[in-house]
């Protein structure tokens, strides 16, 4: 039966694989070598669709991916989705391949383009969050009701008034009877979430030099793409979604996370610095980012670690926390007749 927690899902992701028939041991045998690569070498599958082929390796693991996805999402649905990426990924290592997929199943994210995006950088397959997954998972929370992330065009009508109360601090009115050249180019990015108890978080703003700031600081990808001069990288093809997907990364700050939504956000980094984003994540990892999550919530409620970037603000401003109210210190007896003497020693 499907699974739907984060540590069943986890567990079940760490199964050992089914047998493999004929047409696609090759794909196991050497799980190094790129798929297109193998199927080349395999007199069983030439002329076949290397796509079609890969395709029927990975459905050994329908099982895998079942008890790795959420019961809301359909596993015909997921490797349906699969199927369409897998052209653009048959010269990924079948490990790497198989790792990005079930990573994605475990976060219970579909790879449609829009939730989340397995992207091949050399021979390696990686899963790549979107901002609609990052929603999804919002949404998972309990606590979010709903999400609003947006682009503002230069000739869209806005304010932003942070002293005003909620929802009148911040209006957003897209100019949708022009088009898009006529909007203008992009010059900000927000995000913001109303909460199941009817309050609203704080507006987050970006600029185009603050998404910038966090390209260049934050994303390997990037800066392995510019180096090689091949400029694929999100940031090279997709810089408006990345844009807005920073936006609502930073939002993170000022809502409740799940322990899913921080997993996420680390899975996203470790793919983009090149690293393994590992689906095995033991026990204890599991109960750290729980306890990670709690910790940024309280942090929230306090009003600590709020990161807010509003149009020409530099540097990023964070609210600082109340004094906390002196508590009564505990003495023993004979701590406080020390006290007592030195007390009476000062006064002489």
């Amino acid at each position: 039966m499907p699974l739907s927690t984060l540590k069943d899902r986890v567990r079940a992701a760490t199964t050992e694989p089914p047998a493999l028939d004929a047409t696609v041991q090759s794909l196991a045998e050497d799980a190094t070598t790129p798929v297109s690569a193998q199927l080349r070498k395999s007199a069983q599958a030439e002329g076949d669709d290397v796509a079609d082929t890969a395709m029927t390796w990975l459905e050994q693991y329908g099982n895998d991916f079942t008890r790795a996805l959420p019961s809301h999402i359909d596993v015909k649905a997921f490797l349906a989705a699969v199927r369409a990426a897998l052209p653009g990924l048959v010269h990924c290592t079948p490990a790497s391949l198989r790792q990005a997929l079930l990573t994605c199943a475990r976060f219970g994210l579909v790879p449609d383009g829009r939730h989340a995006v397995i992207k091949r950088e050399g021979t390696t397959a990686v899963f790549v969050p979107m901002a609609q997954g990052y929603v999804e998972l919002m949404y998972r929370s309990g606590r979010v009701g709903s999400v609003h992330v947006g682009l503002i065009h230069e000739n869209d009508e806005w304010n932003f008034e942070p002293t005003a109360p909620a929802p009148l601090d911040f209006t957003h009115r897209p100019a949708v009877e022009r088009s898009k050249k006529d909007r203008g180019p992009v010059i900000l990015a927000y995000a913001f979430c109303w909460m199941t108890s009817g309050a609203r978080s704080q507006v987050i703003l970006l600029s185009r030099e603050d998404a910038e700031e966090i390209r260049d600081e934050y994303s390997s990808a990037y800066r392995r793409a510019k180096e090689s001069g091949a400029a694929d990288s999100f940031w090279h093809t997709d810089f408006n979604k990345m844009w807005a997907k920073s936006a609502l990364r930073r939002l993170h700050k000022v809502v409740p996370m799940s322990a899913e939504l921080v997993a996420l956000a680390k899975a996203d980094d470790a793919g983009d610095a090149g690293e393994v984003q590992v689906i095995h994540a033991p026990e204890g990892e599991t109960a750290g980012l729980v306890a990670e999550a709690e910790e940024a919530h309280e942090r929230v409620e306090d009003g600590q670690g709020v990161e807010e970037t509003r149009p020409g603000a530099r540097p990023l401003l964070r609210k600082k926390s109340l004094p906390r109210r002196p508590q009564p210190v505990r003495t023993t007896r004979e701590g406080r007749k020390k006290a007592a003497q030195k007390a009476a020693k000062h006064r002489r």
